[in-house]
């Protein structure tokens, strides 16, 4: 596959890494996840825990969360989500997010979740496929209500 941004269609299951942008997949369905970010981090992890089961483990998923570590969030993951915190800072998981898609290399079929253009471009660098966070979660992860 290509790398660079396939709009709103993508199959994760043509992947061999999805990394999901956190914040930016939480603020694709507005439902008041800002309330309580612990406890819609950990709503998150648990839909795409799911979401790894389906895929089964020919495919990792990961997701990156701007801020501090929730032990909560960590806990929800098990061992099927890969769950990193990227600190402080302006734009610190998109950096993260970057870094990632670079370590892994061109070898590695990488999709990125989000809808960050900035990062999308930095993930295209590095040879990796964005699609934009409110399709993904529409698809794969559904409607929260």
């Amino acid at each position: 596959m290509a790398s660079g941004d396939i709009g709103g269609e993508a199959d994760p299951s043509d992947f061999d890494v999805v990394i999901v942008d956190g914040f930016n997949a939480l603020g694709s369905r507005p439902d008041g996840w800002w309330r309580d970010r612990p406890a819609a981090m950990e709503r998150l992890v648990g839909e795409l825990t799911g979401l790894a089961r389906r895929l089964g483990a020919d495919v990792a998923v990961e997701v990156c969360f701007d801020g501090r570590p929730h032990e909560r969030v960590v806990a929800a993951a098990g061992t099927e989500v890969a769950v990193s915190f990227a600190g402080p800072g302006a734009n610190a998981a998109d950096r993260m997010i970057a870094t990632r898609v670079r370590e892994l290399g061109e070898g590695r079929q990488t999709l990125v979740v989000s809808s960050d253009k900035r990062l999308g471009a930095a993930v295209k660098a590095a040879g990796g496929t964005t699609v934009g966070a409110g399709a993904f979660v529409r698809a794969e992860l559904g409607p929260r209500g």
